[in-house]
């Protein structure tokens, strides 16, 4: 004889629809709570310098921590704030700022450091650790990229946010999000991370010439923001609308099992 199942009661009961409950509030407010989490995911790193510059020197650090694992946090290719410049990049940019490589010629962590690009991996590892001073301001925990494609998720969150009332709106195609989405970021960094790599190569060896076809280059400020902001939005528009659908579909199962429960 097959066993009949029994129901759930008492505290398991109340944990299940506790449970269910909980997950309803959030399908129905699933954007909100997206574009909260990454407001504080890329609002941190701007406030670490916010702390730096205050004082506070302990939970900035914290936050710096925190953010290690997930970016690079290279000075030459951050934002600054509090500072002379809002980025020190270096003169291999060919930008209208301060190079990075005259800025800390009187920095005490940076002297005595050969700043030619064959030296590239101690520049890049000092770089890394290296927060700023008084004068440079401090630069934020995340790069200048990141920054720009988690601002630009929390801007397109919020776009969707608004016009998902007015319009129908289709995701983007995994084809498209590839080639385009992409397309300009991989581009533009793996042009630079070849490039540093062809210099571990012997010159003119095959390695050297495969990987320095385009020189050895580094993108200023402004197109780092603009291939991270362009990602990020792509991004929305690739996953949010499918997102959307699922969390529909969530609410519509949940409020039909606990409005006959009578928990709703």
């Amino acid at each position: 004889m097959a066993s009949t199942k029994k129901p759930v009661t008492g505290w398991q009961r109340s944990v299940v629809l506790g449970l269910d409950r909980f997950i309803y509030r959030v399908s129905k407010r699933w954007l909100l709570v997206f574009n909260i989490i990454v407001a504080i995911y890329v609002g941190l790193p701007l406030l670490a310098p916010v702390l730096m510059n205050a004082g506070a020197t302990g939970p900035a650090r914290a936050i710096y921590v925190a953010y290690s694992p997930f970016c690079h946090q290279m000075v030459t290719r951050s934002f600054f704030v509090g500072g002379d410049q809002y980025a020190y990049p270096r003169s291999l940019a060919g930008t209208n700022l301060t190079s990075f490589e005259e800025t800390v010629k009187d920095v005490p962590e940076f002297a005595g450091i050969n700043m030619s690009d064959d030296n590239w991996g101690q520049i890049f590892a000092i770089a890394r650790t290296y927060l700023g001073n008084d004068e440079m301001g401090y630069k934020t925990a995340l790069c200048q990229r990141d920054m720009a494609i988690y601002g630009f998720i929390l801007l397109g969150g919020i776009l969707y946010a608004i016009l998902r009332r007015r319009f129908d709106i289709k995701p983007l195609p995994v084809w498209a999000f590839i080639l385009i989405g992409m397309g300009p970021i991989g581009l533009d960094g793996f042009s630079q991370l070849f490039g540093y790599m062809s210099l571990s190569f012997a010159d003119g060896s095959f390695w050297a010439n495969l990987f320095g076809l385009l020189g050895v280059r580094e993108s200023p400020p402004l197109i780092r923001s603009l291939t991270g902001a362009w990602f990020g939005l792509t991004l929305v528009w690739l996953a949010y609308p499918h997102v959307n659908e699922g969390m529909k579909q969530t609410t519509i199962e949940l409020k039909e099992k606990l409005t006959k429960a009578g928990a709703l």
